[in-house]
């Protein structure tokens, strides 16, 4: 541990003392000092990522995005990674094609950010608000008003609040609005399929401002969706749900679906070995969550189902050959042991089959040199440092030093415990 590290814990500890002896208005105070200092920290945080970007240090060890790269570095969440490297790109000094340093785009939020008066939060919504299309609209004299104006409240408003405020204080300046237009609105036509990720299940949400595309949709979601009898006492909204699930099934069943990960969408069923040999309680999907013996037995007689059958240490068994190529078979044993991407968790639709030791370097094509592991982390293991290896026949990816020096492996959360 470094000296300067030494020194930061111990003032560190010494403001968390602060805060638990003393008046309840002076351990507020200590409070709010730490705060300050995490803000700084943080203003700190940011000023590496953009020296690491200028310098290549990220790209020269295989990152094509720097968002990448510090999730893997401190261990962040996407969306966090992604707060930091924006802040990077705004508060920091930049570098001009010609050598000469220029000034953050955000100057007056940097002073703020490094002085502890605004937050991480605080920087995301004011580039949120100088980024929407109402500020496109506006000089950059009036966009660097705002700014000033916005960096001077964020020490009293709260992220969201002050996001509130400068998109007020920009839709004053842009009173006419945008310049009339002969074609058609813009529409927006999306759907969003997010999975749990502690536990069954999801949530779909969707917008679809095309009438035909919406009156397709809910006209068979409609058709679909009317109570079975008058004792139903389902929701609506149940019903609805439920109704797209049979449209879906039915498809996959009957219709022309295109193929996904390479082959037609299908319905995996991994029963573990003891389930089988008990006449199967319980069996578990491909995207999480275990299903009971009614569900097993209603989709065993209305779908097409694959059986993978696991041993004790759930790994998928008999299934495999010697070739470059990867048999169905094989594909769907990896996907049963590994459920996705072994890294990130992605659904195997999402995923390729990678050989650990590469073919052309003698690698076989069986089970214990197989990994699965969708198209951003494939690349990854091919260019960077990160190491995958089979420890106990799952799958565990080893950090480069610079990112743990201890090189602690790493599994996916669904296959850690």
């Amino acid at each position: 541990m470094s000296e300067n590290l030494q020194t930061a814990l111990d003032g560190v500890a010494q403001l968390q003392a602060d805060t638990l002896v003393g008046a309840f208005e002076e351990r507020c105070a200590a409070t709010r000092e730490l705060e300050v200092l995490g803000r700084r920290v943080d203003f700190a945080k940011v000023c590496a990522i953009s020296a690491f970007v200028r310098e290549g240090g990220f790209h020269a060890r295989g990152y094509t995005s720097p968002i990448h790269a510090i999730r893997d570095l401190w261990n962040l969440d996407r969306n966090d990674a992604r707060r930091y490297v924006t802040a990077a790109e705004h508060v920091c000094p930049r570098i001009a094609l010609g050598g000469q340093v220029l000034p953050p785009r955000l100057p007056a939020s940097a002073a703020a950010f490094e002085a502890g008066a605004m937050s991480l939060r605080h920087v995301e919504k004011i580039v949120e608000v100088l980024g929407s299309k109402e500020a496109g609209r506006l000089t950059p004299a009036t966009c660097a008003y705002v700014e000033i104006q916005l960096a001077d409240q964020a020490a009293v408003f709260d992220p969201q609040g002050l996001y509130t405020l400068g998109m007020r204080v920009v839709r004053s300046f842009d009173q006419d609005g945008p310049e009339p237009d002969d074609g058609p609105e813009s529409e927006v036509n999306e759907l969003t399929i997010t999975r749990h990720p502690d536990r069954a299940g999801g949530t779909i949400k969707g917008r679809f401002d095309n009438a035909v595309l919406f009156a397709s949709i809910a006209t068979l979601i409609d058709a679909k969706s009317k109570p079975t009898t008058s004792d139903d006492r389902r929701s609506a909204g149940q019903r609805q749900a439920e109704a797209l699930a049979d449209v879906c099934g039915y498809v996959l069943d009957h219709g022309d679906v295109p193929r996904a990960g390479g082959h037609r969408p299908h319905l995996n069923v991994h029963i573990p070995l003891a389930e089988l040999e008990t006449r199967v309680r319980t069996a578990v999907l491909d995207f999480g969550g275990a299903i009971a013996t009614k569900d097993l037995r209603l989709l065993a007689c209305n779908a097409a189902v694959i059986p993978i059958v696991m041993n004790g240490d759930s790994q998928p068994l008999d299934i495999g050959r010697a070739n470059r190529v990867i048999p169905d078979g094989m594909r769907r044993a990896v996907a049963a042991r590994d459920r996705g991407c072994a890294r990130c968790g992605r659904p195997p639709s999402w995923c390729d089959i990678h050989h650990i030791i590469e073919w052309q370097n003698g690698g076989p094509t069986e089970i214990n040199n197989l990994v699965m592991l969708c198209r951003m982390h494939h690349r990854e293991v091919h260019a960077t440092e990160w190491f995958v290896r089979i420890v106990d026949g799952l799958p565990e990816f080893i950090p480069p030093k610079w990112v743990d020096p201890d090189q602690i492996p790493r599994r996916s959360t669904r296959l850690a415990v």
